[in-house]
């Protein structure tokens, strides 16, 4: 479950409760969970608890669907799964290797995100791409001249700008919904300390190095 309260469709505000209509075809979304990709639906459920981070949330999905942007779909899902691939979201990722699908990459590439280095399944921009938003997670934004360089000799100044920031934010999803366990990142602590056989121990292990 997640870890913050869930708000039922009677207690939404009327805009909200638009959107889960949408979503949810009617049904109250807590006491009849479940979505059209398969998903509980509670990042709505739960965002919903205050209406203005909901409402700023949606506005942000609105932003890097919109008409006007000027990244590539293609390269922005790129971004966007390999993000959540990285901060070890299986929401955001399961849901952008759908929405990648949907843009057009292949299933070879979608196949390939998680070890892109050594596959030949994307192109010079792609990779340009994908090597970018290594170092904008993996190293905090700590992003080397020759990779922005490439970067820089592929996408325009305003698709970089997008690209970074749409990035960015899915990271940000990522992160919640891991701490809040939201949706299919509703997981325990998986590092946690083994318990050794009865009467085993570090001490009786260390105790018996060098006798032989």
């Amino acid at each position: 479950m997640p870890r913050l309260r869930q708000v039922p469709r009677d207690q939404a505000p009327a805009d909200i409760r638009t959107v889960y209509d949408m979503l949810f075809d009617g049904r109250d979304p807590v006491a009849e969970p479940g979505t059209a990709t398969g998903t509980p639906g509670n990042w709505w459920t739960v965002f919903a608890l205050v209406p203005d981070c909901f409402r700023h949330a949606v506005a942000g999905f609105a932003f890097y669907r919109g008409a006007d942007r000027k990244l590539d779909p293609k390269l922005r899902e790129l971004g966007q799964a390999r993000a959540g691939f990285l901060r070890e979201s299986q929401f955001v990722f399961s849901q952008h290797c759908k929405a990648a699908r949907d843009v057009g990459l292949s299933e070879a590439q979608i196949e390939a995100l998680p070890s892109w280095s050594g596959s030949e399944a994307f192109s010079p921009a792609e990779r340009a791409v994908l090597a970018y938003v290594d170092e904008l997670v993996l190293q905090n934004g700590r992003v080397q001249d020759a990779t922005f360089d490439r970067l820089r000799s592929r996408l325009s100044e305003e698709e970089i700008l997008e690209l970074t920031y749409i990035t960015a934010l899915y990271e940000m999803h990522a992160i919640m919904c891991r701490a809040l366990r939201l949706e299919y990142d509703d997981v325990g602590e998986r590092i946690v300390e083994v318990p050794a056989p009865e009467g085993g121990g570090v001490a009786d292990f260390m105790g018996g190095v060098g006798r032989e």
